[in-house]
């Protein structure tokens, strides 16, 4: 008999052996292709509006005036004591250089200039077909106009393809500064927690290979169309992958050195903590996959792209952490666990930090639960200083990129600072003057006019003007009204230039009232799109989502949490506290995010974002202990199972929670204020969970509850006695 488990054990080892070796040559083939995911990534905010957005239709009619697609990039020049002839003179010639770049779409207006005599304004629409490649052209410019910049003029290129340039820049250090952060951060824990000098390498191993067939099934599904990838969803799963991976390391590596405790054979070992852990892995993931595909009932194009990415990082990873995980574990043996080799001796030591907690929520178990959801509630109320204010453009950035130092030079110096991004508005042409009229009537207008016929022989750029911008030769900043409007289709387009920044909130009310005014224009079929019409919609469908998916996402969690543990009022009880749990995260930062960080508002996107990780990833931690209080309630009986539970789960989820945290702090080396807010609710979040909800609230509820908690299921009935004392806390 031990001749034949003596075998089976080498022929086990000979299979782990080959399956490390498969998927090291998996990873070396992958590998490359995580640097690779800039390269299929799309940041234009116009290609994530829904279809039926009246943005979305009106950028389709705008298409249709204009020979080549551009979006404008504008050049501010400044002096503050003044411009002088020669700084005009330069500027003209610079303007002539413009138009010579590859990519910009000439001819170019003459430089705009300001009612105060210290800046000139030029529009320079820049071709737009290849997405890809607007940063680099922007950067072209930028090196071109920087050569005029001299003796104390100032200059700056902002405008919808300068803030393009500037985000792109930023999302392309995703693949190396916070990959490698990301990395440090796990490391420093790992070392930590398991103060072994090699234990570390497993999991760190492990999370690299995660995130390498991750980016390779994200890379090839984005090239070929299946998805759409963009910054935020790539930097996201960057610190998702390595988080959830490092997670499901944790509890599986615990559970191995616990099963060592009591099985002399390495493979006994292993298969014993692969069946206890596999069903809670396997469940944490399945629900972070459920909650981020309820992602796809989004409407607007971004959210979807941030469903299936992460979702496709977190399948990756449960498949790695399943099977070369534990190949790699039973490789290493007992002695990766030096200088704390694991045997019968220390089977006594598992959890001992966690028994004076289970002891003092088996005593308080009522008290504790509801002196943790008193304070949850209390902290909840920040959620009233969360406020609606919209992030603005020049807000988006905690550092001052060239975008944003030249909006605010157009803020200071352009009254009408809406000259170079106007709104546009479509509608029939025999209806054209009625809408003229409504929309010079709107607060907040500063003037409109229509786009005129292109003369002959020169290119149209966006709305079928020369050149792609609104400026016209008197320097007015609007199209010349002399000459008959452009028609295309039974259709003229408007140009309605805004007096407020067109980022600002005051631009946003101005485009609704505008919306309202030419929609009651008999006959016209009007539409109203542009740069601000685009956030606008974009902040409506986000508001939609929110209301939409949240419930579906809750819905879908108490499904699987009913499944895995077979009873209907503990998913229920869980999800309660795990909302609770969310509400109290987002009104404390609500608190640091106005009085601490001072950040004048969040994305519109921010509370959806927030609520699928902090739930789907929060439950996490639920799943983990509650999945092993009921293995020990069969055998022992819920209330000592629970204490049990604790105790036993205590250190690895406690470890888990603070490295989820921690490599979603590392957002914060990317100077983008929306996905810094991001990884702080949902470091301050999962350390809640964590230490509160996990440690205090659930076994407490649990505890005080009994074998109820388990109804309808048989447990509910016919639970066993506690045995091994009354806290059934020693183990």
């Amino acid at each position: 008999m031990e001749k034949m488990a003596g075998s089976r054990s080498r022929v086990a080892l000979l299979v782990a052996g080959l399956l490390v070796l498969g998927w090291l040559a998996v990873g070396a083939f992958a590998g490359p292709y995580a640097g690779r995911l800039s390269d299929v990534a799309v940041n234009d905010n116009a290609a994530f509006l829904p279809e039926d957005a009246e943005a979305t239709r009106a950028q389709r009619r705008s298409a249709e005036f204009a020979e080549r697609e551009t979006v404008p990039a504008l050049v501010v020049y400044t002096r503050e004591s003044g411009l002088t002839d020669a700084d005009r003179q330069r500027v003209a010639a610079a303007t002539a250089r413009f138009a010579e770049l590859p990519g910009v779409v000439p001819p170019l207006s003459p430089p705009i200039p300001s009612d105060d005599g210290r800046a000139l304004q030029v529009v320079v629409p820049v071709d737009s077909a290849d997405g890809n490649r607007t940063p680099e052209l922007v950067g072209e410019l930028r090196r071109t106009a920087g050569e005029t910049a001299t003796d104390g003029l100032q200059v700056a290129v902002g405008g919808p393809a300068g803030f393009l340039g500037d985000l792109v820049e930023v999302f392309s250090s995703i693949d190396g500064p916070l990959l490698l952060v990301t990395l440090g951060v796990v490391l420093v824990i790992l070392l930590v927690v398991y103060r072994s000098p090699i234990l570390w390498v497993i999991p760190m191993l492990a999370a690299g290979l995660s995130y390498t067939l991750a980016a390779f099934a994200v890379h090839q599904l984005a090239a070929s169309g299946v998805i759409m990838l963009n910054g935020q969803a790539q930097g996201i799963l960057t610190v998702l992958v390595f988080g959830a991976g490092t997670d499901y390391a944790l509890l599986l590596i615990a559970r191995y050195r616990e099963e060592l405790c009591h099985h002399e054979g390495i493979v006994r070992a292993m298969l014993a903590a692969w069946r206890g852990a596999a069903p809670a892995i396997v469940a944490s993931a399945g629900t972070v996959i459920a909650g981020l595909v309820c992602l796809l009932l989004s409407s607007l194009t971004s959210n979807q792209a941030l469903g299936p990415v992460s979702a496709v990082g977190i399948a990756a990873t449960l498949v790695v952490m399943l099977t070369f995980l534990p190949a790699l574990l039973m490789l290493g043996g007992r002695w990766m666990f030096w200088p704390r080799t694991p045997n019968r001796e220390h089977a006594a030591t598992v959890g001992r930090l966690w028994k004076p907690t289970a002891d003092f929520v088996a005593r308080r178990a009522r008290l504790v639960w509801l002196a943790t959801s008193l304070v949850l509630v209390g902290l909840a109320v920040g959620v009233t200083q969360l406020g609606s204010t919209r992030l603005g453009e020049t807000e988006l950035f905690t550092n001052r990129p060239d975008s944003v130092v030249a909006q605010e030079a157009i803020d200071r110096h352009f009254p009408s600072r809406g000259q170079g991004t106007p709104a546009e508005i479509f509608t029939a042409a025999g209806a054209a003057d009625q809408v003229l009229a409504a929309a010079r009537a709107v607060p907040g207008v500063a003037d409109v006019r229509a786009v005129p016929a292109t003369p002959p022989g020169a290119p149209a750029g966006p709305g079928g003007q020369p050149g792609g911008q609104p400026g016209s030769p008197d320097g007015s900043g609007a199209p010349s009204t002399a000459a008959e409007p452009k028609v295309v289709d039974g259709r003229v387009q408007l140009l309605a230039t805004l007096t407020a920044a067109p980022d600002s909130e005051e631009a946003e009310r101005t485009v609704r009232q505008l919306r309202v005014a030419v929609h009651a224009v008999p006959g016209a079929d009007a539409l109203v799109g542009g740069f601000t019409a685009i956030t606008v919609d974009t902040s409506d469908a986000a508001i939609r989502d929110r209301n939409v998916i949240i419930l579906v996402v809750l819905a879908v969690i108490v499904v699987i949490l009913a499944l895995l543990l077979r009873s209907l009022l503990a998913p229920v009880l869980l999800i309660l506290t795990v909302v609770l749990s969310f509400l109290a995260t987002l009104g404390l930062c609500a608190l640091l995010f106005r009085y601490v960080f001072g950040f004048p508002g969040v994305d519109a996107s921010f509370p959806l974002f927030a609520f699928v990780f902090l739930v789907a990833l929060g439950i996490d931690y639920n799943i983990f202990l509650m999945s092993r209080v009921r293995e020990e309630a069969v055998r022992q009986g819920t209330r000592a199972g629970v204490l049990r539970g604790l105790v036993v789960t205590g250190g690895v989820i406690t470890s888990a929670g603070i490295v989820l945290a921690a490599t979603f702090s590392a957002l914060a080396v990317l100077p983008l204020v929306i996905l810094i807010e991001l990884g702080v609710v949902v470091a301050l979040g999962v350390l809640l969970d964590t230490i509160v909800v996990r440690t205090l609230l659930v076994p407490a509820l649990s505890h005080d509850l009994g074998p109820v908690i388990w109804w309808p299921s048989r447990l509910a009935r016919d639970a066993p006695p506690p045995v091994g004392g009354s806290s059934g806390a020693d183990g």
